[in-house]
């Protein structure tokens, strides 16, 4: 069950900020994907191409993630956390007026600068303000609200299916989260005493385990927000009703388990836990290819889901062997490195689709193989601290 996590009296107003960020960040993303295959398919006529196409457009700013360092030269790094809702916002309230391939791919980069920036400054915020035994459980939190925030968003698009269109429905939900980005223009949230960050890139050999893992955690993501969906929906013919529904039932099983990873982060370890989610991956990855029901192939999404929060082992454990001055400038340069294989993958695997749709799942499933070998390399923290 979720619960606030207990921090000082000096962080309460950042873990506060980070919430509610984090609610619209997830709420606007969340209503966006729901909506955006059916838009995609129904009102824009897009194929699977162009659906990939699309995607890899949605990462191009996460790769620019990096320049997020120079950004904050100018502005402070909560406040372009804020100003990266806002933007998010404006970019899924315009969805809707552009139901043609190049609006779609102009308003989904604009909300995606909007995300990616939120979410390096998130992961940053997040790792500098908690130590490593409060960060886990602070980042399982967060995703916890971020579920709970899922399933208040799949109620909403499935009741504004009912009683109004696309353009409205974007409208609504992106206007909801650029009020919460204002919101957050106008707090301060800030503890005067942290350690400064370097304004400048990081790039160290010591980091390679963190870059290599972050590389692959971005092509495995890929699969699961580009074509998974989209498996279901061109392949299975759901609904955006029962796509809905789906998100809904999805993210109540995260709302309650997500606790459960951060507590098993700090008794089992990043290595035990990041093999668990690749070993997991290999089969799910398969049985994507494989399967003919649509029923088996939902809950494969749920599985697939709940695997994917467990990612968050790959920052912890770049916690517990980094300079504390190089969080900042290193999640920006990790977001880039994530979103290296995101930019072309999409492009790529849509390509593969049009062959057969098997063939990016069969791929997943040998990338997540890569990754559980490489995750034996992470030291066992658990017996450093025994």
């Amino acid at each position: 069950m979720f619960s606030i996590p207990e921090v000082p009296e000096k962080q309460r107003p950042m873990l506060f900020f980070l919430l509610v960020l984090t609610i619209a960040s997830i709420g606007g993303l969340q209503g966006w994907r729901t909506l955006f295959n059916n838009f995609a398919v129904e009102s824009a006529g897009l194929n699977g191409q162009e659906i990939g196409v699309v995607q890899s457009v949605r990462e191009i700013p996460g790769f620019l993630a990096l320049f997020a360092v120079w950004v904050m030269l100018l502005i402070k790094e909560h406040k372009l956390s804020a100003l990266s809702i806002t933007i998010l916002g404006l970019g899924v309230a315009s969805v809707g007026f552009y139901p043609t391939y190049l609006g779609i791919c102009a308003t989904t980069l604009i909300l995606s600068f909007g995300f990616h920036y939120y979410e390096t400054t998130n992961q940053s915020l997040t790792l500098q303000y908690f130590d490593t035994a409060t960060t886990p459980v602070v980042f399982a939190a967060i995703r916890s609200v971020s579920a709970a925030t899922n399933v208040v968003m799949g109620v909403l698009v499935y009741l504004l299916s009912y009683i109004s269109d696309f353009k409205v429905a974007f409208l609504i939900i992106g206007l909801a989260a650029a009020a919460a980005g204002v919101w957050g223009m106008m707090v301060n949230p800030v503890d005067n005493d942290l350690m400064p960050q370097r304004k400048e890139m990081v790039f160290r050999k010591r980091y390679i385990l963190f870059y290599f893992l972050t590389f692959m955690s971005g092509a495995r993501r890929q699969i699961f927000m580009a074509f998974s969906v989209f498996l279901l929906v061109k392949v299975f013919e759901f609904s955006v009703r029962e796509i809905a529904v789906l998100f809904v039932v999805n993210n109540i099983f995260a709302y309650f388990t997500s606790p459960l990873i951060g507590k098993a982060i700090l008794r089992f370890g990043e290595r035990r836990v990041l093999s668990v989610e690749y070993a997991g991956l290999i089969f799910i990855f398969l049985a994507y290819a494989v399967t003919g029901s649509r029923w088996v192939a939902a809950l494969l999404y749920i599985m697939d889901h709940l695997l994917f929060n467990f990612a968050i082992a790959i920052r912890t454990f770049f916690q517990k062997t980094a300079d504390p001055s190089d969080i900042a400038p290193s999640m920006a340069v990790g977001f880039t490195i994530n979103h290296i294989a995101a930019v072309v993958l999409p492009v790529v695997g849509g390509a593969l689709w049009v062959i057969d749709y098997r063939i990016p799942f069969i791929a997943g499933a040998a990338m997540s193989l890569v990754s559980l070998v490489a995750v034996q390399r992470i030291p066992d923290f658990t017996k450093a601290k025994g």
